[in-house]
């Protein structure tokens, strides 16, 4: 069977309590399905009418399908009676009956009985009275199970994508000037099918920031060159121990005569800017998937399955809040409980990046692409919807 397409959308409340992580750890688990894109969304009226129409199986109980359009004015409308901005996260699936088996396995189905087996059964609400009656629905995350409903969903989320999702910086309020800084988790959290991802955001949710971007991407050669170009010259200068600390010690077994720290710092000098670079060659290896050793001059390599999720978390104080979540650069310094003592290995697989001022924030946000107003059409989820339409005739 040909591998299909399917998503979730975390609901704007699971957003709002920060459920989010948890959520995600859920999706990402199972090895069945791939994660292959992700975007923010505030859907418009336009979106939702068009949404309802195809959103629910024509089988569906009465009573559930108008709770389910109950809470779709309730909740996802722009103007719904809570005055929240209604964000939500939408991910991307694909594998094979990856419709059913999502629908089935992994988000469920609206259970009157406790369960923890599926996302809803964990992070969904389902209130029915005795006489039948549905008081109260909570999602927590929306899908389709039915395989020609979930290509039409597919098909409106990319045709809206650009209008109504992308970054949603600068739509809330704040009691003092928000900041918005960049958090990237690195590649080797997305090596294998695992619940880490969502971990790390889980404890980024103790910032009580928002999520206002969201973007899976492989860092291309040419975006980490720039993303890290600024710590070449600092490698320079900091790693010179590096090659100080073999010398001395090399020479000092080699030669029967003394060596001085002036023949140690003379020689450290010819090799400092080497060693750098081979540091540095390093983190962009592990950042891209992709050996700058191996690519000749003028060469663009293809993109490499090193995949990075970068997202934008926006707040009062959101610089300093974030780095003191994410720890110290080295995880055996980090505080216990921040993300780098939890989930890093060392100094560069260290669990994720996040910007260390403003300044950098902005810099890092144009290399990846989610810079306000700086995106072009299509956009990544748009890229891969509509060509898998495409191919089924849809379009």
């Amino acid at each position: 069977m040909n591998d299909q397409l399917t998503y979730a959308l975390i609901t704007p409340y699971s957003l709002y309590k920060s459920r989010t992580g948890g959520i995600i750890s859920r999706l990402l688990a199972d090895d069945h399905l791939e994660f292959v894109g992700t975007r923010m969304f505030v859907l418009s009226d336009e979106f939702l009418d068009a949404y309802t129409k195809v959103f629910i199986h024509d089988e569906s109980e009465p009573a559930v399908w108008e709770a389910w359009k109950n809470y779709i004015e309730r909740s996802l409308r722009p103007s719904n009676p809570y005055g929240n901005l209604p964000r939500c996260m939408f991910m991307l699936f694909k594998g094979p009956d990856a419709v059913r088996y999502f629908k089935q396995k992994i988000v469920g189905s609206f259970t009157e009985s406790p369960t923890g087996d599926t996302v809803r059964g964990t992070y969904g609400d389902f209130v029915r009275s005795a006489t039948g009656e549905v008081h109260y629905i909570e999602p927590g995350v929306l899908t389709s199970g039915f395989v020609p409903r979930n290509h039409a969903q597919l098909r409106l989320f990319a045709d809206y994508a650009t209008k109504d999702g992308g970054v949603l910086e600068g739509k809330m309020k704040y009691e003092a000037k928000p900041e918005t800084t960049l958090v990237m988790l690195k590649p080797d959290n997305f090596y294998k099918a695992s619940r880490r991802p969502g971990n790390i955001i889980d404890t980024f949710s103790d910032t009580g920031l928002r999520i206002v971007g969201a973007k899976l991407f492989n860092m291309s050669l040419a975006q980490g060159q720039e993303f890290y170009g600024p710590l070449k010259d600092l490698f320079t200068k900091r790693l010179r121990f590096m090659v100080s600390k073999p010398v001395r010690s090399c020479l000092d077994e080699a030669l029967s005569f003394g060596v001085t720290d002036d023949d140690v710092e003379a020689i450290t000098d010819l090799f400092a800017e080497r060693n750098a670079t081979t540091e540095f060659n390093k983190i962009l290896g592990y950042m891209t998937g992709i050996s700058p050793d191996d690519v000749a001059e003028g060469e663009v390599p293809e993109p490499s399955n090193a995949r990075c999720l970068a997202l934008l978390y926006e707040g009062v104080n959101a610089i300093e809040k974030v780095r003191t979540a994410l720890g110290a650069t080295n995880p055996a310094e980090a505080r216990p409980g921040t993300v780098r003592s939890d989930f890093g290995n060392d100094l560069m697989r260290n669990g994720a990046h996040a910007s260390d001022s403003v300044e950098n924030a902005m810099r890092e946000r144009n290399i990846v692409g989610l810079a306000s107003g700086a995106e072009t059409e299509p956009c990544d989820v748009q890229k891969i919807i509509y060509p898998y339409l495409e191919e089924l005739g849809m379009m």
